[in-house]
């Protein structure tokens, strides 16, 4: 077959995975051998973030700025939906004469979808499901995927029918598997004739943490051992301390099932990891591996049991840090960059890469010069949030985190990358609390984000509050 000589795109997107899972980069508790050589292989960006999330399902605003490229109060909403006048990467490679993919998971709309994509399979629209019985959809150009039997029978829940957007099951195969697979026919029935974008985007290791029996022999919860920063409860209230995720374990934690589902964490992605090396494999035995630009990433992080949190409703590195590596034809190999990266930042980056225009919408900052010398600056800091009740700011060394109940952290991340030891009260601080919080001011006005700087309703509640700062685990 004739191939085109611009390169191709696969973008490989999973579900809740925190940036220190995967063992080359420090986690030797972890086995992901595909990982591992990708990033060998490639560009690690070490400190990629989302800004947090603007609801509790983080994944929905975060994946909205990923497509869109803009920032967390600049989407429609929490990112139910990406409207048209805010131009996808699909849309913008599509436009340049892309043959766009996806597969798994989306979260933003199905109109949005259609936008982008000029073909798919095994579709997911939703928020989360049981990995063995997913609701999925075929491809449907029109964007009215609600056509699709929008009600079907569950053969695991008796005599019930319920609403679902999609159009079949397949029981008893992990969403890993069926996603992985999906992508794997279409590298396989590919011709050649235009470069291909391939959104494979996974349900894992997003909960119910399950995967198949050889991963889950991979690791013994007795020999896991509790991250330094686990204690039992959290110490201040976040907003969130009883949220959906949180209330997945018991409350005080208990160390055994922590470690039962860190276990259980890390089995999801050794199981991802192996279905990365399946798409990798077929890609090598079509002869467009070389030709194939490689990005590697997760929506956001979790905690897990670290600081007594499950979930990622958080601003901790444990909720905001994500995985970030981008390998292949052009990208320089065994380098890492420390920049201060944003998921946003992958559609400008991605359009360098591929000679597609940027569109204005657009308000990522592109990577190139980071991939071309690691140690190039690329912002002096980053902001985060999470709903209404907190607020932080980076600058790489120092974060400083501000609850609405009216608590102050700040820690030294050099010293202390587990986020223990709360610097917040102590006297030779005060200067770099003033500074990261009048940065954190300035930056909440040019992002839109009134419920923080209008001296709106957090400062407020803060000063109404008066109450003592408290010490974090």
């Amino acid at each position: 077959m004739a191939l085109n000589k611009r390169p191709n795109v696969l973008f490989f997107f999973t579900d809740d995975q925190r940036f220190d899972t995967i063992r080359t980069l420090g986690n030797g508790a972890i086995r992901t051998p595909n990982l591992d050589a990708l990033a060998a292989g490639g560009t690690v960006f070490t400190h990629a973030h989302i800004p947090g999330g603007s609801c509790g399902a983080v994944c929905m605003p975060s994946r909205a700025m990923l497509h869109s490229g803009r920032t967390l109060y600049h989407i429609k909403g929490h990112g139910e939906e990406i409207p048209p006048d805010h131009v996808t990467l699909a849309e913008s490679l599509r436009q340049n004469g892309y043959l766009t993919f996806g597969t798994g998971k989306w979260h933003n709309g199905t109109a949005s979808y259609a936008r982008g994509f000029e073909c798919g399979d095994e579709i997911f629209f939703g928020g989360m499901e049981d990995h063995w019985m997913v609701p999925l959809c075929q491809f449907d150009p029109t964007g009215r995927y609600e056509r699709y039997a929008p009600c079907i029978r569950n053969p695991y829940r008796t005599n019930t029918v319920e609403q679902r957007r999609g159009d079949h099951f397949h029981a008893g195969r992990h969403s890993t598997d069926i996603f992985a697979d999906a992508s794997i026919r279409f590298i396989e029935k590919w011709d050649g004739a235009r470069p291909f974008f391939m959104y494979t985007s996974l349900m894992a290791p997003h909960d119910p943490r399950s995967m198949p029996e050889e991963f889950l022999k991979l690791y013994d919860p007795d020999t896991i051992n509790l991250p330094p920063n686990f204690v039992p409860e959290h110490a201040i209230d976040t907003g969130a301390l009883r949220i959906r995720d949180e209330v997945l374990a018991a409350i005080p934690r208990v160390p055994q099932e922590i470690r039962r589902h860190i276990a259980d964490y890390y089995a999801m992605i050794s199981h991802l990891d192996a279905a990365l090396g399946r798409v990798l494999g077929a890609l090598r035995k079509k002869g467009t591996l070389d030709n194939t630009i490689i990005v590697f990433s997760g929506d956001n992080g979790l905690a897990v049991g670290q600081h007594g949190l499950l979930g990622k409703q958080s601003v901790y590195d444990h909720s905001v840090r994500v995985p970030l590596i981008f390998a292949g034809p052009g990208i320089p190999k065994g380098q890492q960059s420390a920049a201060l990266v944003y998921l946003l930042d992958i559609f400008p980056t991605l359009c360098g890469l591929t000679g597609t225009p940027v569109p204005g919408s657009v308000e990522g900052v592109s990577l190139l010069p980071c991939l071309k010398d690691p140690t190039a600056p690329l912002r002096p800091d980053l902001y985060l949030a999470y709903e209404k009740s907190i607020r932080g700011l980076t600058d790489g060394r120092h974060k400083l985190i501000e609850y609405g109940c009216g608590a102050t952290q700040l820690f030294d991340l050099a010293a202390d990358p587990w986020e223990m030891r709360n610097l917040a009260e102590r006297a030779e601080s005060q200067p770099t609390v003033s500074s990261l919080r009048q940065r954190l001011v300035e930056t909440a006005r040019e992002w839109n984000d009134e419920d923080h700087y209008t001296g709106a309703d957090f400062w407020k509640r803060r000063a109404d509050l008066n109450v003592p700062q408290r010490i974090s685990p």
